[in-house]
């Protein structure tokens, strides 16, 4: 066998390897990928249940004023986009793989 054909092969058994090894690096991003959005996921829901929560509990807290306030406090406005924010994320989110397959 010449040099040539023996470096030749080398470099195609290289090359072959290196696929292999790509392959199973993208396998593992894929993986990691997958459990980041499902960690995301289950963060929104909890993130909006909690706003919900404290929208609720600032609705009760509030109870009915005598005081007309003429501008609402930073405080209601974000608790109010949040609750609009959690009703409108329940409301499309895309169903979870599990529901899917049922």
């Amino acid at each position: 066998m010449k040099p040539l054909e023996s470096r030749k092969q080398l470099l195609i058994a290289e090359s072959e390897l290196n696929r292999a090894q790509l392959v199973g690096d993208m396998t593992a991003l894929t993986a990691g990928v997958r459990t980041l959005t499902d960690r995301a996921r289950s963060f929104g829901s909890i993130a909006s249940a909690a706003a919900l929560l404290v929208a609720g509990l600032a609705a009760f807290r509030r109870g009915k004023s005598v005081e007309a306030d003429p501008k609402p406090s930073w405080a209601q406005t974000v608790l109010k986009g949040a609750g609009l924010v959690s009703t409108l994320w329940m409301a499309f989110r895309a169903p979870r793989r599990d529901q899917k397959e049922k």
